[in-house]
């Protein structure tokens, strides 16, 4: 009996050790440790876990506490927030009013960025900590989005990050946050490994061993969780989400998200790259400085299809950057209806009656069936005359390339709070001084919606602020900044023992799923 005793007590240590473990596949590569380094979904997911912010979002997208308990305008340029008392870092050392201002400054301090986080600090002109617990941020002009721009930058410590490299952070030197996880290890390409922070300031999260698996191989990352070698994944691919979700052995949860994918069209060098013509000769002039251009190519895809074949019905056709349920969607614009016949009547009225060639690049392990899609729309181009090659990269190698202006035609994914912060990344006239465009690959620019954005970010007044967004989308889509493909369908799935609730954002947080 005392054997027996033994025996079941070792069994119920192991269980319980077992459950303490979450093991997460995820759908994209992390490419740097570093929070302030390359802003893309997959390295600031590893970021949530490790650090904080002054603000957070809830699963639907809202804005809320997290490090500042409160925020408010004490006059038209100036935001105060005030910080939670007691958070400590990692290393035990508590959090201040002197670590936020190192943190805000601190990603302008940062060389050869292919993601910069400067978009959400260009704004704030001057700072200063009243008291060790508080943080005022000034703007040059009335500027409304300092709360939601904080969200974006995260906390580090000044003791542990002041001179860091990217090097500091991949090995865990400098990775001294206040999250609810602390960082164990990062392996490239494999894994990073996390370890409970007992004393984090918000609910204590159910796992004391976290194990983020990069598996961005759709087939590989089914086949982990089937096998048993992760407990979860994200980005659950569409051709196995129905199947898992029929397995009694898992369960799925789906939302749809707020990331948009799209085209970009280089509207700004005048011979943009691997644009040629049938032949492979050099085009006079660029053809997508043209509006016809741009128009037929939206009216080629056939968006219902790919949103039915290509994406199962995990999808919503798009007309707009940003998805319906998020602020500043414009109603009025509508998915461009697919008219092949006219797509050939404009190009020819553009001068290219036998079409030309284009490489579409397009990553192949960010977005769900990324490539697919890609191909998918090459096909529909190619009906309409224009001879597309699909050239798709990994993730880590397709942005530095995208971002250094390598692609003419290239597909991206976003997502935001509001059409308005899309619209400064994806569609404003770049200026690097100012954070505008940062993210506009095609180079695309039109004052109006310049002035109409810059006025929608300085209104505080929401209704009006999201009039201002609405008319500043309509005009940039009517012109075809870029051309929206769909609005994403996020898909989870994971042991049927375990809970998650879908969010908006997409994010896979470690700290968000409980046992059953």
């Amino acid at each position: 009996m005392k054997r027996l005793s033994a025996a079941l007590a070792a069994f119920a240590l192991a269980v319980s050790a077992h459950a303490a473990d979450l093991r997460i596949g995820l759908a994209a590569d992390v490419t740097s440790m570093d929070p302030h380094f390359h802003n893309i979904g997959p390295n600031n997911l590893v970021a949530w876990h490790v650090f904080d912010a002054l603000t957070r979002v809830d699963e639907n997208a809202r804005l809320v506490p997290g490090l500042a308990e409160s925020w408010r305008a004490i006059d038209p340029t100036t935001w105060e927030f005030k910080l939670r008392k007691g958070v400590k870092f990692h290393d035990g050392s508590e959090l201040t009013a002197e670590d936020v201002l190192f943190s805000i400054d601190r990603p302008a301090t940062l060389d050869r960025s292919p993601g910069p986080f400067t978009t959400f600090t260009r704004p704030i002109v001057a700072k200063e900590a009243p008291d060790r617990y508080t943080v005022r941020l000034r703007t040059a002009s009335p500027y409304a989005m300092v709360p939601y721009d904080m969200n974006s930058i995260f906390i580090v410590s000044k003791k542990a990050a002041a001179g860091a490299t990217q090097a500091d952070f991949d090995s865990g030197k400098a990775m001294i946050g206040t999250g609810p996880y602390r960082f164990v290890a990062f392996r490239r390409g494999d894994r990073v490994e996390l370890a409970r922070h007992e004393g984090h300031w918000d609910a204590r999260p159910a796992w004391e061993r976290v194990t983020l698996r990069i598996l961005p191989n759709d087939p590989a990352r089914t086949a982990a969780l089937l096998a048993g070698d992760v407990d979860a994944i994200e980005s659950v691919p569409t051709a196995d989400a129905t199947r898992l979700a029929a397995n009694p052995s898992f369960r799925t949860e789906s939302k749809v998200s707020w990331r948009t994918l799209f085209l970009t069209l280089d509207q700004a060098r005048d011979s943009p790259p691997g644009v040629t013509d049938r032949s492979g000769r050099p085009l006079a002039r660029n053809p997508f400085k043209d509006p016809r251009v741009r128009l037929a190519f939206s009216k080629a895809i056939n968006r219902q299809a790919i949103v039915e074949r290509m994406m199962e019905g995990y999808a919503l056709p798009a007309s707009n950057l940003v998805a319906p349920p998020i602020f500043g969607y414009a109603q009025a614009l509508q998915p461009e209806p697919h008219d092949p016949e006219g797509a050939r009547r404009l190009l020819a009225g553009a001068g290219y009656p036998d079409g030309f060639a284009i490489v579409l690049a397009a990553p192949n392990n960010r977005y769900v069936n990324d490539e697919q899609v890609a191909q998918a729309v090459a096909q529909m181009l190619a009906r309409v005359g224009v001879a597309a090659r699909v050239e798709a990269l990994p993730a880590a190698a397709y942005f530095p390339k995208a971002r250094a202006g390598e692609f003419a035609v290239a597909m991206l994914g976003w997502g935001s709070f509001s059409a308005d912060l899309a619209l400064r990344s994806l569609a404003l006239t770049p200026d690097p001084d100012k954070g505008f465009g940062t993210w506009n690959w095609g180079r695309y620019s039109n004052p109006k919606v310049d002035q109409l954005v810059v006025q929608a970010l300085a209104t505080v007044d929401e209704g009006k602020r999201e009039a201002l967004a609405r008319e500043a989308m309509t005009v940039a889509m009517r012109e075809h900044a870029v051309i929206p493909l769909h609005h994403q369908m996020a898909t989870w799935a994971m042991r049927k023992e375990l809970a998650y609730r879908p969010r908006t954002d997409e994010y896979t947080f470690a700290f968000a799923f409980r046992p059953r």
